[in-house]
């Protein structure tokens, strides 16, 4: 059954609210990442390896973490595509209807269950590793 305007109404809230709250997680992420980079500048010097292999590993973890914020937000805006085309609630494969109740758990959902849990399985192995 296809969403009704008042359920799409709901999502494209919840997708804003989740744009929102991302956008402000990633500006507090720089703002604090600008700062340990002041920080590392006033003191050049760790205190040894290991203090210099915890900052480097704490920076790349913060750079992962807006990585994975800023995936989200693109997600989102892909959502926010697929409602003014038309498309928000259809699954990407197989064009089935995805559930309000899924949608409501995950509003940037592109797939139904059936083919997301067998997009896991085919694509399991292949981790999006940067860092």
């Amino acid at each position: 059954m296809a969403l009704t305007k008042i359920q799409i109404a709901k999502l494209e809230r919840a997708l804003d609210q989740q744009y929102r709250s991302l956008i402000e997680e990633v500006r507090d992420a720089l703002e604090k990442s600008e700062n340990q980079q002041y920080v590392e500048l006033i003191d050049r010097a760790p205190a040894d390896t290991a203090d210099q292999a915890t900052g480097d590993a704490l920076a790349d973890l913060n750079l992962a973490i807006i990585d994975r914020h800023v995936q989200e937000l693109r997600d989102i805006e892909a959502s926010r595509a697929r409602v003014a085309h038309g498309a928000y609630g259809s699954c990407a494969d197989c064009g089935a209807d995805i559930a309000y109740e899924r949608l409501l758990a995950y509003p940037t959902a592109k797939r139904c269950i059936g083919c997301q849990q067998r997009h896991e399985k085919t694509y399991a192995h292949q981790g999006n590793r940067k860092l």
